[in-house]
């Protein structure tokens, strides 16, 4: 049997779809991407979720502060953990602050140990997985915020390691918002503070890692004069990070240990290089040198060893020693001379 579908038909299923919509607004564009939007907060659920107290000391500094620099939690899967971050305002008038979440991926040198990645998402992304209660705050001079961060984890989360960063930033004075469109000037200069989170997923995961190089910097084996400065380059090729630390120890010629240092933990990220770099300074220094270090690994208490001779001439004091020598040799020929003159008479 043939159907024809008419104008009336046609208007019919119109109406319908039209009345779905108004019906499901929500249902049907919150799935859409599988966008998820943090919820907006009243004033009130704002100054519940972020307790602000002021402070006594009342000096201008012209900078704010952020705390801690790192979060380092163990999480499983579908579990949540709130952290507590620390803003504190010391620029001198009231200002706005606000919340942005980046991955990161480790840097490649030692000034630089890990790069922030913006928009895009890093190899062990966790920007999915931070929620603040709001991306702005307000606060005066002299005022600290405690603002609580929740890391929640979905249940199919993988084990391995989640890392990221929770950065604050404000506008500086002489970028302050555009009054008529809240727009930022572009001499406005844009200061942020970031704290690291490393998040842990318990789990069948890679521990893997060693020292590959210790030297001293450009591999200078000869000084004239302290500061040493020695770099360590540690290996990371497993699936979360790790932080190895250990000690330094330096002996002279005779054997006799004239240097020690101990070395605080220093992270590195999964499939990546990080130096450390150490610092030796003492007076005075001559003659050949031994460093060696020992280097817990960070996990299953696995000691890399390592060590290196170097040399210290330090040039200048050793001048002076010569002239001097070489002024006693004159005055020592002087007196000679003279007794041999008297002895002649």
């Amino acid at each position: 049997m043939d159907v024809k579908i008419t104008t009336q038909h046609r208007c019919v299923v119109l109406y319908l779809v039209i009345f779905i919509f108004m019906l499901f607004p929500v249902d049907v564009f919150s799935k859409q991407g599988n966008v998820q939007q943090q919820p907006s907060l009243s004033q009130e659920e704002k100054d519940v979720a972020y307790h602000i107290e002021q402070l006594e000391d009342d000096q201008i500094r012209g900078d704010f502060v952020v705390g801690p620099g790192k979060v380092d939690v163990i999480l499983n899967p579908g579990e949540s953990k709130v952290v507590n971050l620390v803003v504190t305002n010391r620029m001198g008038e009231e200002k706005v602050f606000t919340f942005e979440v980046e991955d990161i991926k480790a840097g490649t040198d030692s000034e630089q140990p890990v790069v922030l990645l913006g928009d895009s998402r890093g190899p062990y992304t966790l920007k999915d997985y931070i929620h603040i209660p709001e991306m702005e705050f307000t606060l005066g001079h002299n005022q600290r915020a405690t603002i609580p961060v929740t890391i929640s984890l979905p249940p199919d989360a993988e084990p391995g390691g989640r890392y990221g960063s929770v950065l604050v930033s404000v506008v500086s004075k002489e970028g302050d918002l555009d009054d008529e469109n809240g727009s930022t000037p572009s001499s406005a200069i844009v200061s942020r503070i970031g704290t690291l989170f490393f998040v842990t997923i318990p789990g069948s995961t890679d521990l893997e890692g060693k020292v590959v190089s210790f030297d001293t910097i450009n591999q200078k084996h000869i000084f004239t004069d302290s500061p040493i400065n020695f770099g360590i380059t540690f290996e990371n090729t497993g699936s979360v990070h790790l932080n190895p630390y250990g000690e330094l120890h330096i002996t002279n010629m005779f054997g006799s240990e004239v240097g020690f240092i101990e070395i605080d933990p220093w992270f590195t990220l999964p499939q990546s290089l990080r130096t450390r770099e150490i610092s030796w300074n003492r007076k005075p220094l001559l003659g050949r040198y031994t460093a060696s270090v020992k280097i817990n690994r960070g996990y299953d208490n696995i000691i890399d060893e390592a060590s290196i001779a170097f040399w210290v001439i330090p040039i200048k004091p050793l001048i002076f020693i010569f002239i001097g020598l070489f002024f006693f040799f004159l005055l020592i020929r002087f007196i000679a001379s003279r007794f041999e003159i008297k002895r002649r008479q």
